[in-house]
């Protein structure tokens, strides 16, 4: 297991195929992105590092970390709207991946179809994966600036431009409808759902985040200085990103409902789920609807577990 260096505690391992694994490598990342030298500052130790609470330097770090892992060379964010963390993002698709397997081989190209259910301003999965794969990726979401911001991308990078189609759902309260054509067939749906049932409860949740990086030694886990209330709250995300009316259980219990009817055009549906509690009844929910295949992976980044919740009929 990897050591957090700030608390001493153990913390989860990456997926093997993971292309994060240990320290940023702040003088390659410098090479690949170098307004990233701008940002760069000493930690005790005397190793390179980045001020994790400026959301300029999180912004620019992650322009580093895809132009050099995955090609893409444009990449921006309207302010407000979810910076995401890439090594924990990359796990999820590497999992996914290994639901495709076949005897150790996972399928690659653009024939392998993935539909991503809220890809946000960022397009993270759709650009991992398609980079990582060569899948060919269909990036929903109800918010149009995300969508917009998510489609700029795509067509500004030439790696992306034939294997990611953002396509904004206009019905708020479906999933999939709308969005699946009678004649479309997806190996995979994708993931991460707003958790938190208000945002009274996100902002809650962002402070007490705040409080834990803020104990011990005061730095992210990587080395950098750790994060203020105002800057976590200016790169947390828009309010259709973190939170939902009934929060995760409620949005993941209409998404299951919902994959019913789409279950003949879907190899393998897949969520994150954050909170370990809700795991059980929503495998009860799974089961009373027919799924014939339901599958819990554990993951985790530091400190940080989430779980992957796929299933199919």
């Amino acid at each position: 297991m990897q050591n957090n260096s700030a608390t001493g505690k153990k913390t989860g391992k990456l997926h093997p195929r993971n292309l994060h694994h240990g320290r940023y490598d702040f003088d390659m990342l410098c090479k690949a992105c170098p307004d990233l030298h701008g940002f760069l500052k000493s930690n005790p130790e005397g190793d390179n590092t980045i001020d994790f609470s400026d959301p300029q330097a999180v912004l620019c770090l992650n322009r580093a970390l895809l132009a050099h892992f995955y090609q893409v060379s444009f990449w921006q964010l309207p302010p407000g709207y979810l910076c995401p963390a890439i090594p924990g993002r990359a796990d999820y698709v590497h999992y996914v991946a290994d639901l495709l397997a076949v005897n150790g081989q996972i399928p690659r190209g653009k024939r392998v179809k993935v539909l991503d259910i809220g890809t946000g301003a960022n397009c993270i999965y759709p650009i991992i994966g398609s980079q990582s794969y060569g899948w060919y990726f269909v990036a929903t979401d109800i918010d149009r600036v995300s969508v917009n911001v998510a489609s700029s991308i795509a067509r500004s990078n030439p790696g992306l431009k034939q294997l990611v189609k953002p396509v904004l759902q206009r019905n708020s309260d479906a999933i999939f409808s709308s969005v699946i054509g009678p004649q479309d067939r997806f190996e995979l749906t994708m993931c991460n759902p707003p958790f938190h049932n208000s945002l009274e409860q996100a902002q809650q949740s962002n402070a007490r985040k705040v409080s834990n990086l803020n104990k011990g030694t005061g730095r992210d886990i990587r080395g950098g200085k750790a994060a203020s209330p105002r800057s976590v709250l200016n790169f947390g995300g828009q309010e259709s990103e973190l939170w939902c009316e009934g929060g995760e259980i409620a949005f993941i219990n209409r998404m299951a409902d919902e994959s019913i009817v789409y279950g003949h055009q879907v190899n393998w549906f897949t969520t994150l789920v954050s909170k370990g509690e809700n795991i059980a009844p929503l495998k009860q929910r799974l089961h009373g609807l027919g799924a014939r295949q339901i599958k819990v992976v554990d993951m985790s980044q530091g400190q940080k577990i989430s779980r992957m919740l796929a299933w199919r009929f």
